[in-house]
């Protein structure tokens, strides 16, 4: 579960309550919580079934035909990851100045010298070999667990205004669609994504055909629950009218039950969540395109390894490079929704067209787990997952498209120049840059 919580709930909040406009803001997150268990159902078959290290990178190959489509939608994978990792790292140091404000007053350019100076801040910090982030793991997790209980309590023990689920006479979920339920499940999704981890360290983990599937299902039912009781204690201290303008609404709603030095504590709490998740996604994500480069389907230059620190030091620092201009440029609600988009069409739709395509050619007789009523949550996946990329808007849906249609692009003009698929007719194996291994 710690692989999904970082500043995300802290930042998003009133971002899904002004979507909304109404007191009915938490059906969002009960969608979100829906739509990810759905999916979760996907990753559990191809986690179980293909439990080595990489995730969506190696599903997709093998799920494709590692040597034919599988070459390109694996590379479209890196490709997008080039670009909507540096929008994740920039969301969190968007987030963490705008927390940073609550102790100490930033307008305009200061925020963004705050955003930019944490994304420098994290890359220089990350500028060596890093075998393990356990200690900081136990610390970000700590933190979240402690702010989300004190918020909890806080509204359990002081709140009082009334908070229920239920929709007022007329109303239906269907007509919450139309209020924007749609585009505020965008961001809560947002928060939600990291329940599929697990996945990329499949090889390290013990009976995977079992744990795998139960390690997303118990996190994603864990985080929803403790997502919806902190949404429920904030608006049951703060009414959602003032609370979807709040752009700290956890120090707010500390301050209002404990005092100015409680919400002062709370503040330093979410930016410790902020800066340690974001030196966690920042070192992770630096060794996809590493990865991919050392297995020859990406660019060579990302194979490099620091010439005494062995770590994949170029990849590190265009990641950190992007998310700081990013963290410059753009608007957190815009970022967030950036994300999605990135991220539909090639992992999450392309992974479960991928799924389907495993069961037709039998490959899927065998997979150690099977999910319930299949292909029924396949194709909800699917049909969800367009949902909510349409429900971006035609700005981030023709953003998300352009980068996989450059990408299919630079695909055949470097497949070209290699030789290799589609320009050969028997496809030769590609000898690895580095040995993964080392690093």
């Amino acid at each position: 579960m710690i692989d999904m919580v970082g500043i995300g709930p802290f930042v998003v909040l009133p971002l899904v309550i002004h979507t909304i406009g109404g007191p009915h803001f938490l059906w969002a997150w009960i969608l979100g919580a829906v739509i990810s268990l759905i999916d979760a159902l996907v990753w559990s078959e191809l986690g179980a079934a293909y439990p080595q290290a990489g995730g969506s990178y190696n599903f997709l190959k093998i799920a494709y035909g590692e040597k034919h489509w599988g070459k390109m939608v694996s590379f479209l994978y890196v490709w997008q990851t080039m670009i909507q990792a540096p929008l994740v790292v920039a969301s969190g140091a968007i987030g963490f100045a705008q927390y940073a404000s609550y102790l100490i007053p930033l307008e305009g350019w200061e925020r963004k010298a705050v955003s930019g100076g944490v994304v420098i801040l994290i890359t220089l910090l990350l500028y060596r070999k890093i075998e393990s982030i356990g200690r900081i793991s136990i610390l970000l997790w700590v933190c979240v667990l402690a702010t989300l209980g004190w918020i909890i309590w806080g509204g359990l023990t002081g709140g009082t205004q009334a908070v229920s689920l239920a929709l007022p006479a007329g109303e239906s979920l269907s007509g919450l669609f139309g209020a924007g339920l749609g585009i505020a499940s965008v961001k809560t999704i947002y928060c939600y994504l990291g329940y599929y981890n697990v996945c990329h360290l499949g090889g390290e983990i013990r009976n995977p055909s079992r744990n795998i599937p139960l390690s997303m299902l118990v996190s994603v039912v864990g985080i929803a629950a403790l997502y919806l009781a902190m949404n429920w204690s904030v608006v049951s201290v703060i009414p959602w009218q003032e609370a979807q303008h709040s752009e700290f609404i956890i120090s707010a709603v500390i301050e209002r039950l404990y005092g100015s030095r409680a919400g002062t504590i709370a503040t330093f709490m979410v930016l410790i969540v902020a800066f340690s998740s974001l030196f966690a996604v920042l070192l992770g994500y630096s060794r996809v395109p590493y990865a991919a480069a050392a297995d020859g389907q990406f660019f060579r230059i990302f194979a490099k390894l620091h010439p005494t620190r062995q770590f994949p030091y170029v990849s590190l620092l265009f990641l950190g490079a992007l998310g700081f201009g990013f963290s410059l440029l753009f608007r957190l609600s815009d970022v967030i929704t950036a994300i999605l988009a990135m991220r539909i069409v090639v992992q999450f739709i392309g992974q479960a067209i991928g799924l389907l395509l495993l069961h037709r050619r039998k490959q899927a007789a065998h997979f150690p787990f099977k999910m319930p009523l299949y292909p029924l949550p396949v194709l909800l996946a699917i049909a969800i997952w367009t949902f909510i990329f349409i429900s971006t808007g035609w700005t981030f849906m023709l953003s998300g498209l352009t980068v996989i249609g450059l990408g299919i692009i630079v695909f055949i003009i470097t497949a070209r120049i290699r030789g290799q698929w589609p320009f050969e007719h028997t496809d030769q194996p590609v000898t690895p840059l580095v040995n993964p291994k080392k690093l």
